[in-house]
């Protein structure tokens, strides 16, 4: 299917289809695993738009024009992991330069910024990027990036991407959108501004947690370039079989997406009732600080849950992430199966406690990322471990 055709269909058939051509040489539908580090040249510089492994690969290729696609981007850019990309994106600063980012985000983020660049010279602040004036406060001359995530890690916060990149465009600040939580389904940062998103692919667009990767899409040519001088030269990148993985994750992104949401929903609205929890994060919610953005910004609400316990003690909180039989308590997000995650010791150990508190992310709170299970099975395992308390 050409892909003049494939920018004017729905994000369902983009998923299935872009970046995709069957195999010339074979016709085989799906994309092959090009497990090879280097590629035959008829001539010295004569080869067939490859050279070696680390720079590109075909597979690769694929995954980057699929995902670009979803992003209504002109380019995708393939990175070993999540952490790699941003990595990536902050490596083009300089000693001196500065970043404004969100107190409520993932701690990898938080600490690659912070105690891996720090030393470097790149300074930062994290700032509640709810609120326009205190970003706009946090801006200095030196600012060159604005790191937005939303929702936000673990307190699922929305924050208006227009409005924060039109911001940063005032001041000639590059805004940063990290789209994990969301992804281009149900929130597509490009179309509303942004300068750049990145992904965590391990997550949705993998979507089976057996695959580690990340991506960066954008339409800015300079930006494009720098980051393929980055992969070339610093060699962060996926290999074949994970991009093929990934590539297999994103043809049913969509319709996981649809189940993940209206699982969340369903359970995200049972703990709001529930005589046991004392509060809920969840966008879908209609008392939920950021519900009458999130229904503007966003296609869907996410299948990101968190929680408090009325009783908001660590003891209460151990039990409940000890006692699940179809959650499992683990790492990660976005899988099909149903996770609970405790962040203060697990996602985001890496922020000091007492900015953790200042951004409201209490010790005892529960993450649970939301799987495509029977929502019957989700709720009944909740309720029973809820009712051991």
């Amino acid at each position: 299917m050409k892909q003049e055709l494939i920018d004017h269909m729905g994000l369902g058939t983009k998923s299935v289809h872009a970046g995709q051509e069957p195999d010339p040489s074979t016709g085989a539908v799906m994309t092959p695993v090009y497990q090879t580090s280097t590629y035959a040249q008829a001539a010295p510089g004569d080869h067939k738009g490859h050279e070696y492994g680390r720079v590109t690969n075909p597979t690769r290729t694929a995954l980057e024009g699929n995902l670009a696609a979803l992003e209504s981007a002109q380019h995708g850019i393939c990175f070993s992991s999540g952490v790699a990309a941003t990595d990536a994106i902050v490596k083009c600063l300089r000693p001196g330069d500065h970043i404004v980012a969100s107190n409520d985000l993932y701690g990898g983020t938080y600490r690659l910024i912070r105690q891996v660049f720090g030393p470097f010279g790149i300074s930062s602040d994290f700032v509640d990027m709810t609120d326009l004036d205190v970003v706009r406060n946090a801006i200095k001359p030196e600012t060159k990036l604005l790191w937005i995530e939303t929702p936000t890690n673990p307190l699922v916060r929305v924050v208006d991407i227009s409005a924060l990149s039109k911001l940063a465009h005032e001041y000639d600040v590059v805004a940063v959108v990290d789209n994990t939580f969301a992804s281009p389904i149900l929130q597509r940062p490009l179309e509303q501004g942004a300068d750049l998103v990145v992904h965590s692919t391990t997550k949705y667009l993998g979507g089976h947690s057996d695959v580690i990767g990340g991506a960066i899409c954008t339409n800015d040519d300079e930006w494009n370039e720098k980051l393929r001088f980055l992969i070339k030269s610093a060699g962060a990148v996926p290999g074949p079989m994970d991009c093929f993985l990934t590539l297999r994750g994103t043809k049913t992104l969509q319709v996981r997406m649809e189940r993940h949401c209206s699982n969340a929903q369903a359970i995200a609205e049972f703990l709001s009732a529930h005589e046991k929890v004392g509060k809920v994060y969840y966008p879908g919610l209609p008392d939920f600080e950021g519900y009458e953005l999130a229904s503007r910004q966003m296609d869907g609400f996410g299948g990101m849950v968190s929680f408090l316990l009325k009783d908001d003690s660590m003891e209460a909180a151990t039990q409940v992430l000890s006692s699940t039989q179809v959650f499992t308590l683990a790492e990660s997000l976005g899988g099909v199966e149903s996770l609970m995650n405790h962040p203060a010791t697990m996602t985001h150990a890496s922020i000091p406690a007492n900015e953790r508190h200042a951004a409201g992310l209490h010790d005892s709170l529960i993450r649970l990322s939301v799987g495509i299970e029977d929502v019957r099975d989700l709720i009944a395992d909740l309720d029973r471990t809820l009712a051991e308390l």
